[in-house]
């Protein structure tokens, strides 16, 4: 709750609009309706508006906007094709553009790159690939940011830890872990965390020597170089990193050790399993992946989500929007 209250703050101080390109399924509409009763942010859903209604439990909020891509104005849709193949450089012609936007994810990020709505929220009935996708195309990622990262927010009782990236990147460089680190001190801000970042290994300083250790090791010199103002540690093993006993033993000079709230996975493999092994087994709530590095934010959900689920992705989404503005 009190997660919830920290981003409810920042989203309520100006007004911000998402678009939910997934009109046609009832935990989507039902969030909607409840952030557009709370008047926390405009939601634009797409759909026809007897489509919505008949997911939704109760009549919709004035403040909740419809809108149909099938009966979308021409004018106003030729203005989408253009902007598109202005942006994809002549990737696609406008032929294919026209066919792409009848998509409603790339219509839904197309409203976000014109700044029609300030983040998307999709992933409850589409892939990751077709979530994900249009953005990297359409909205790219921040200057000096190769790739997009997926984290997690891990909560249980007062505890809140982000983990990164347990999504995206299957076998990231030195250079992709240094940015995906710096990307998850942003994150960790939105949820009042000052980051203390980790950044994951099977080795501490040195207590191993391997390829897989040696990336981890030139990515901490990286992000550290980067943003010598972040506390930024590694190579560390999750003992060292979190428990203050085997921190003093292990890692006795490091600014991190023992009190890591920031980890850094070395790959996706490791990520993945490892925020599975802490809600499964830890009893933590997983909320995300909340997608980092974009340039404009869009939310990829679970297609196992819930309601709830869809309600804490939006509120993070329009704090990532506030953020960037």
């Amino acid at each position: 709750m009190e997660i919830l209250e920290t981003l409810k703050q920042k989203v309520s101080k100006q007004p911000l609009t998402l678009v939910f390109p997934e009109g046609d399924d009832s935990r989507v509409v039902n969030a909607a309706v409840r952030l557009a009763k709370e008047e926390l942010l405009t939601p634009i859903v797409l759909g026809s508006k007897e489509q919505v209604q008949a997911h939704s439990r109760e009549p919709l909020p004035q403040n909740l906007q419809v809108l149909d891509p099938e009966t979308y104005p021409k004018e106003e849709f030729d203005k989408l094709v253009a902007a598109f193949v202005e942006r994809r450089k002549g990737k696609n012609t406008p032929e294919q553009a026209a066919e792409m936007l009848k998509d409603v994810n790339y219509f839904g990020t197309m409203l976000v790159y014109l700044g029609q709505a300030d983040g998307m929220v999709s992933g409850a009935i589409h892939s990751t690939g077709a979530t994900v996708r249009p953005a990297l195309q359409i909205i790219k990622t921040k200057p000096n940011v190769r790739r997009t990262s997926g984290a997690f927010l891990m909560l249980r009782g007062d505890e809140k830890y982000i983990f990164s990236d347990c999504a995206i990147n299957i076998d990231p460089d030195a250079q992709d872990l240094a940015e995906i680190a710096l990307e998850s001190a942003k994150t960790a801000r939105l949820f009042d965390i000052e980051p203390r970042i980790a950044l994951m290994s099977f080795s501490t300083k040195g207590s191993a020597k391997a390829p897989l250790v040696e990336k981890v090791v030139e990515a901490t010199k990286i992000a550290q170089k980067l943003a010598p103002e972040e506390a930024i540690d590694g190579e560390l093993q999750f003992d060292a990193a979190f428990v203050p006993g085997v921190a003093a033993k292990k890692a006795p000079e490091s600014p991190v050790a023992g009190k890591a709230n920031v980890f850094v996975f070395p790959e996706l493999q490791s990520g993945n399993i490892g925020y599975k092994i802490a809600q499964r087994l830890g009893g933590f709530e997983a909320v995300g992946p909340i997608l980092q590095g974009l340039n404009r934010p869009v939310s990829d959900l679970s297609r196992g989500c819930d309601e709830e689920e869809v309600y804490k992705v939006s509120l993070i989404t329009a704090a990532q929007a506030a953020d960037g503005k």
